[in-house]
């Protein structure tokens, strides 16, 4: 991605280490070099830089390699090629490793990763965007004249430029060197220009990469810069290939380029705003006066002229029509809306639309993407042969079409929520079908018996079709991983199925509670071991089903999860057997009626994940439970405990217990410190918790959310327990909460305010362990779903000495953000509190501190481009806040403090009553 720093951090590197080689050479700018003066030029450069008392006569690039790998092969040098966007470069200046001198170093910048693992480059550095407080800093170092601390009538709007050019190093540079020196008037006249035209430097250095595409690759970044930014990867691909796009190869150059990239999860597509905007304005360039002459629509105001003056054209190929300006109004489309769009590709409508008919849709469409589609049927002229993805959630539709139409190209249909759905279409002719969603379909009696035996079908969702009485009396969709019927509360009989299913991963079968044949016919699956996901089987209120259907889960040696929630289960109906399954990770039996864990759980070595909640439990039995060896989440919420016994020390690797609504509950007995979760919410006969063990586990963080424990509020105070488990655990947690009843901040607060927020002094001593802070809170509104409260810091450093970036002094307050986080206190996860509660939360040094800590290099870890000395920063004060001002839903704080803890602070602790 242009502008990112690549030449700044090889100059940077460059500087610092040309002094340890016998020669050295840093070659700018070799694509726009190359292209005007040739690599002959280039290659002479290279050898001057390093050779300067030498003159060499040479005309070609054979010539040229022959004499740099001769006169440089006995020699240490450091050779930085900038903006390479050919293997050529490489050949013709650096050839092979032989040419140089042992110890010598290259370093290549470039917009296209591919280029440099095609050439085998040893190590791939790849920048990235600043975070929002080092971009703050370098726009302030450029728009206020080397000072790097915002000035007060110019915070909103520097936040504004930061925010828009989303960290990118050169935006920040070209746009803070603009409005350097100029007034507020004129900051916020350049900001509102800004909102319509982005700066064409910083455009035209972006667009660089895009024109060395080929033609398939711009089609595939102009799609997704007008459509696609922020889809899902997988329906984005389907869409493209079914345009003949050829996306595998054409996202991989993409992504090599810079110019996009993948979610962490390799779920959605993402593009940097700014490159977004690049592409769309490429897309204007061909059509600056007339709208409806653009091969691609997305502006509101185009659409709406485009369609209420009727002045489309062949040209248009994808177009989203939305109603943003005014979302409570409904858009009237006409009979021919489209009928001059006969190119059409892609359609999405995104908003409530009305119309009496349409007559045409483009056969070309790819993607048919329309939101409460208002019609009940699609016209009878449309012929999906080249449609990839129907996408009709919300519909009027009653029926797609009448008799078979050609579907060989279609992948995905969904018609979730489409309430008047009476008849699913014959797919025969659809065998590429992959996802087929029907959920929420009411009026849905019957399926196409077609659909069983869809080779190709992996998802198959009917949740909610309350009114389905029959499926397919057979099927054998051999692809199929997720099968989902739950809610079919009206269907009577499960297929047979006729042949392997040995993909399944997931079968829902929540409250089909009058189906009659579940265990011969599951049976009959002759599932396969790799049914290793999920299996999910839920039948709701049918009679003491689940002895005769577990027998059949008995086979499934690569299980991995297994769940049979609210299924009226004893414990004598979890066979022995289950023990074989060695592979099961996840067990979910909550809702179902056991005295105590069953025993045949106990010896699942591999399973990290147990529900238990809600089951009547007494007491956890007398079973050997340290065969768990690997359990890290318990959920044993709302059971009837009285206490939890020691044997739970026995689980040396649990580190969330959850015992929320215990009503009974009494003590708790000593837990390991490898437990840092701990929820205990609505556990009202609670008294005693005991203090945690003295055997320690390296674990950054910990909690113990009480909430409404009032009982235990007399017996313990909040900071008492507190101090007990920072004895223990303050030399092993960056990080540690506690939350119960309490209406006194305790004075061992020093620092107190009747507000949300506080700020303290950080001393200059090093002797301080830690910062604990404290608040009181209640419900903002109990009724509400996603109240909470967050605790988040800011640590305020500025550096003692003047620092250096690319030539400029400045000294300035630089803010960093320590944390941010908070705890969910809605009626979802307990009863309202509606009685003062304490929030603490302690903070060890280290964690206060992280960029203080040195790299292997000896550098700050720091994301500038431009960096300072860490001990050039001196930081001397902390803020911390219980609430976020531009968030609604926070919790009422009416009262909060915070404190320096030292290590003798620790020493005085009052016993437990």
């Amino acid at each position: 991605m242009g502008g990112i720093g690549k030449t700044t951090l090889a100059r940077v590197v460059y500087t610092q280490m040309s002094p340890h080689f016998e020669g050295k050479s840093f070659l700018a700018d070799i694509r726009e070099v190359s292209n005007k003066c040739g690599l002959v030029s280039l290659q002479k450069q290279l050898l001057y830089q390093i050779l300067p008392n030498e003159c060499f006569n040479f005309f070609n690039v054979h010539e040229g390699n022959a004499i740099i790998s001769r006169r440089l092969s006995s020699k240490k040098v450091l050779v930085v090629l900038d903006d390479v966007d050919n293997v050529q470069h490489l050949k013709c200046l650096v050839g092979r490793r032989d040419w140089f001198s042992l110890g010598s170093r290259i370093i290549v910048t470039t917009r296209d990763e591919h280029l440099l693992q095609s050439y085998r480059i040893d190590d791939v550095y790849k920048p990235t965007t600043l975070n929002t407080n080092d971009a703050l800093r370098l726009f302030n170092l450029k728009s206020f004249c080397g000072d790097t601390t915002t000035k007060d009538d110019f915070n909103q709007l520097s936040e504004y430029v930061v925010h828009y050019v989303d960290g990118l190093p050169l935006a920040l540079e070209v746009l803070g060197s603009f409005l350097c020196g100029r007034d507020i008037i004129q900051w916020r006249s350049a900001i509102e220009r800004l909102k319509q035209d982005s700066n064409k430097e910083i455009l035209d250095t972006l667009r660089i990469s895009f024109d060395g595409l080929e033609e398939r690759e711009k089609n595939i970044f102009l799609d997704i810069a007008c459509f696609f930014n922020g889809e899902e990867k997988d329906l984005v691909m389907k869409v493209l290939d079914g345009c003949e796009f050829f996306p595998d190869i054409g996202i991989d150059v993409l992504i090599k380029k810079s110019l996009i990239k993948v979610s962490d999860d390799n779920q959605y597509l993402q593009m940097h705003a700014l490159l977004q905007e690049m592409g769309r304005k490429i897309v204007e360039e061909k059509c600056v006066n007339e709208p409806g002459k653009c091969c691609r629509l997305w502006k509101e105001k185009d659409v709406h002229h485009v369609l209420t003056k009727n002045t489309a054209t062949e040209v248009i190929e994808g177009i989203i029509i939305d109603n943003k300006r005014d979302s409570s109004k409904m858009l009237n489309l006409r009979i021919d809306t489209f009928l001059k769009m006969k190119k059409l590709r892609l359609l999405k409508v995104l908003c409530v639309s009305n119309c009496d008919d349409i007559k045409y849709i483009s056969n070309e469409l790819r993607l048919l993407d329309w939101t409460g589609y208002p019609l009940r049927c699609l016209p009878s002229s449309f012929q999906p042969d080249n449609l990839v993805a129907l996408l009709l959630p919300y519909s009027h539709i009653e029926q797609l079409w009448k008799g078979n139409r050609p579907l060989y190209k279609l992948k995905i249909i969904n018609l979730k929520g489409s309430q008047n759905l009476l008849k699913i279409p014959d797919f025969t002719t659809a065998p590429n079908l992959e996802v087929l969603i029907l959920e929420g379909c009411t009026k849905l009696v019957d399926v196409h018996p077609s659909i069983g035996v869809l080779k190709s079908l992996k998802l198959l969702n009917l949740r909610d079709c309350k009114s389905l009485r029959n499926l397919p009396t057979k099927i054998g969709m051999e692809s199929l991983e997720t099968l989902i019927l739950s809610g079919c509360s009206s269907l009577v009989r499960f297929p047979e199925i006729d042949r392997k299913m040995e993909h399944l991963k997931t079968l829902d079968l929540s409250g089909c509670y009058r189906v009659e044949n579940f265990s011969e016919n599951l049976q009959q699956a002759k599932l396969r071991p790799n049914l290793s996901s999920l299996f999910k089987v839920i039948v709701g209120r049918r009679k003491n089903p689940m002895p005769r259907m577990l027998p059949s889960l008995l086979g499934l040696s690569s299980l991995r999860e297994l769940k049979l929630r609210n299924c009226n289960l004893c414990e004598g109906d979890i066979p022995r057997d289950i023990s074989s399954l060695s592979s099961l990770t996840d067990v979910d039996l909550s809702g179902n009626n056991f005295i105590s864990i069953p025993a045949s759980l106990t010896r699942l070595s591999k399973l990290w994940f147990l529900g238990l909640s809600n089951c009547n439990m007494c007491t956890l039995g007398e079973a050997d439970i340290h065969g768990l060896s690997s359990l890290s989440y318990l959920y044993l919420t709302g059971n009837n405990f009285i206490t939890i016994p020691l044997a739970l020390t026995q689980l040396s690797r649990l580190n969330f217990l959850a015992l929320s609504n215990c009503k009974m509950l009494k003590s708790l007995p000593e837990l390991l410190t490898s437990i840092a979760d701990v929820r205990i919410d609505d556990c009202s006969s609670l008294e005693v918790v005991a203090s945690p063990s003295k055997v320690c586990n390296l674990l950054d963080f910990g909690l113990i959310k009480a909430i409404n424990c009032f009982k235990l509020a007399e017996n313990i105070n909040a900071l008492t327990l507190l101090k007990k488990h920072l004895k223990a655990l303050a030399n092993s947690r960056k990080k540690f909460d506690i939350m119960m009843p309490g209406s006194e901040i305790p004075e061992w607060f020093s620092q107190q305010k009747s507000d949300s927020s506080i700020k303290i002094p950080v001393p200059k001593d090093s002797q301080w362990i830690g910062v604990a802070c404290c608040c009181i809170f209640v419900n903002n509104d109990a009724s509400r779903d996603d109240e909470h409260i967050g605790c988040g810091a800011i640590i305020y450093c500025r550096n003692s000495e003047e620092a250096s970036c690319n030539g400029s002094n400045f000294r300035g307050k630089n803010p960093r953000r320590i944390d941010g986080s908070g705890w969910l206190v809605d009626k979802r996860f307990n009863h309202p509190i509606m009685k003062d509660h304490l929030f603490l939360r302690y903070w060890s040094r280290n964690k206060v501190y992280p960029f203080s800590l040195e790299d292997k290099y000896g550098h700050c870890e720091t994301n500038n481009l431009w960096a300072t000395d860490c001990s050039d920063e001196k930081c001397y004060e902390l803020e911390v806040s219980f609430s976020n001002p531009n968030d609604e839903d926070n919790a009422k704080v009416k009262k909060c403090g915070a404190r320096i803890v030292y290590e003798k602070d620790l020493k005085e602790i009052k016993e437990l009553q």
